[in-house]
């Protein structure tokens, strides 16, 4: 009789408090499982970079398997792990991603737009990784297991006809994010006060959109209104962008303190 290896989750993700990243953790666990009974190679969903430094912290601890995180890029933002036995090469591996080019679109190709037309189409925004704007076209990168719908489905962005074809992951292309520089002064670094600023709203609202849940810095979830921010943080607020806190100039004669923050385009 073959005993199946059954790990204790609890153990593994008593660190994490975040409850929606405790699903997608046991996730990650049940697929270790699987590795570690059926000696077989998993693959998770895409993630984006706080969910993949919690995957990793679950995945190290584990010395008879290994795992490698896949975006189509080197610099993509959205990756997902192949976990796989310790004695497969990881160049044995096929890669689960695939690759699209999007032409024809006679407006400014954009990121949400796109987005939306993908996620119409039923997908679950897990299956898909990181979309790269260029000038004239687009490319961006799915499971390889939605290919085959992504190329027959797939034939307008908002209204407009477009055109899609799968290319190698050899033909992607990094994309340039683009910013607008703001420049503010702010009484102190809180999270509050720096939303407020950028997203000019009072400071009792911005207080209200944290508390909502709505802001994430380096894409963790977070509902500390006095929670200060470092140089090089990004932080998203639902409804109003991403913005990063690029630069500390240093403090006005009032003492106020003089910062540069780069606003996504």
């Amino acid at each position: 009789m073959v005993i199946l290896l059954k790990l204790n989750k609890e153990q593994y993700t008593e660190h994490i408090k975040d409850e929606e990243q405790l699903i997608n953790m046991r996730k990650i666990l049940d697929k270790v499982e699987i590795v570690l009974n059926k000696y077989t190679c998993q693959t998770t969903d895409f993630l984006n970079p706080y969910e993949r430094r919690l995957a990793r912290s679950i995945l190290n601890r584990f010395s008879d398997i290994q795992y490698m995180e896949v975006g189509g890029i080197e610099e993509a933002e959205r990756k997902l792990f192949q976990i796989y036995p310790y004695f497969i090469q990881n160049q044995d591996l096929e890669v689960p991603i695939a690759a699209f080019k999007v032409e024809g679109y006679n407006q400014q190709f954009n990121h949400r737009h796109l987005l939306g037309s993908i996620l119409g189409l039923g997908i679950n925004r897990s299956k898909v990784g990181d979309i790269l704007i260029h000038e004239g076209y687009c490319q961006f990168i799915v499971k390889e297991e939605i290919a085959p719908f992504i190329l027959t489905s797939l034939s307008k962005v908002g209204n407009e006809r477009v055109r899609i074809s799968q290319i190698s992951l050899q033909e992607l292309k990094p994309t340039q994010l683009e910013y607008d520089n703001k420049w503010l002064t702010l009484s102190s670094l809180r999270l509050d006060v720096l939303i407020s600023n950028v997203c000019n709203l009072s400071r009792k609202d911005s207080q209200k959109v944290i508390e909502s849940e709505k802001v994430k810095i380096n894409w963790e979830p977070t509902d500390k209104v006095a929670k200060i921010v470092e140089v090089g943080d990004m932080i998203s607020v639902k409804g109003f962008g991403r913005f990063i806190l690029s630069e500390i100039q240093g403090f006005s004669k009032k003492g106020k303190i003089k910062v540069e923050v780069k606003l996504l385009k």
